[in-house]
């Protein structure tokens, strides 16, 4: 896992609607990286719900919210449109979680993203690490105190 107080490995990736985006893009901004193991299943969707439907909250601590998945861009993208998602969700399907293991949330055994959110401030370092075990959700009350703390 990525250590506290270091500076945030940087990237691009493409997002549901093809567009580079990159963590230098942000810089000067608290980010928040939420990983997700995989699109369409029903923890990451609630998880996901709950970004969305509490996003303004989020975005008052002048944060931005990146979603990263090893799943490709089209689904991603129909993800988003079926749940109506207007952040961005990010593809790190190829080279295959390249992105995911430079954060140290790469799980081996199953090819996919940990359920692990990275808090960032605005000058790129990361100030939290906020994740949960298996199937269990990430507590939504404890992004808006690492934000408020950050």
């Amino acid at each position: 896992m990525i250590e506290l107080g270091t500076s945030a490995p940087g990237f691009t990736l493409r997002d549901q609607n093809r567009q580079k985006v990159s963590l230098s893009d942000f810089l000067g901004q608290k980010v928040m990286i939420v990983f997700i193991p995989m699109a369409f299943t029903k923890t990451c969707q609630g998880e996901l719900c709950q970004i969305r439907d509490n996003l303004a909250r989020l975005e008052s601590f002048d944060a931005t919210v990146l979603v990263i998945t090893c799943d490709s861009l089209y689904s991603n993208r129909t993800w988003a449109e079926q749940q109506g998602f207007s952040f961005h969700i990010l593809s790190d399907f190829w080279p295959h979680g390249e992105v995911t293991r430079a954060y140290g949330c790469f799980d081996e055994r199953f090819g996919v993203a940990r359920r692990v959110t990275i808090v960032i401030d605005g000058g790129g370092m990361i100030r939290e690490v906020i994740g949960s075990e298996g199937d269990e959700a990430r507590d939504f009350d404890s992004y808006l105190a690492a934000l408020a703390g950050v």
